[in-house]
């Protein structure tokens, strides 16, 4: 499931919503990070009507006819399957775990959810830390000289050590 997929069944578990209400939702949440066409939450809501996850509804409002979606029980179990299961990509790309950590409270079983944060820690306390030059490896922090790259580092690491905070706390190993 991609990130498109994940945010509308996320969105549509917290209350039924028209595509135009979705889609503002889902461009506060990821908008900045990578913009979508209509057309692409047009594929996703039919996609998902077809497959039984979503319901959808219509009226007339001010004059115009409005589809409105549900989430259906099959969507809520798919929705939790893919949390549940956030790995690779979905843990290690930051604008990907954001939307992850956006709808995981979805996911009713707190050591499932814990196994999601525990999987991100993990990352978080490998070699996160280090950069990477052209193709010759790793290089340690220490080395840079560029204080443009510095600085980065500086904040990212500074990023790193707060969430890494955050999840030892929530997972009661601080």
């Amino acid at each position: 499931m991609n990130i498109v997929e994940i945010m509308t069944l996320g969105f549509l578990a917290e209350e039924p919503l028209c595509g135009y209400r979705l889609k503002k939702k889902m461009e506060r949440l990821f908008g900045y990070a990578r913009p979508f066409s209509d057309g692409t939450l047009h594929s996703v809501t039919g996609k998902f009507v077809r497959l039984g996850l979503l319901g959808e509804s219509f009226s007339v409002v001010n004059g115009r006819r409005l589809r409105e979606f549900r989430l259906e029980p099959a969507g809520r179990e798919a929705l939790i399957e893919e949390l549940k299961n956030a790995d690779g990509y979905m843990v290690s790309d930051i604008t990907k775990w954001s939307v992850v950590m956006s709808f995981l409270s979805v996911v009713p079983d707190e050591a499932d959810r814990n196994a999601v944060l525990r999987r991100r820690l993990d990352l978080l306390n490998s070699d996160v830390y280090r950069m990477y030059s052209d193709g010759e490896g790793p290089i340690d922090n220490a080395d840079l000289t560029d204080r443009y790259r510095i600085a980065i580092t500086e904040i990212h690491d500074a990023e790193i050590a707060a969430e890494r905070r955050w999840l030892e706390r929530e997972l009661g190993i601080a």
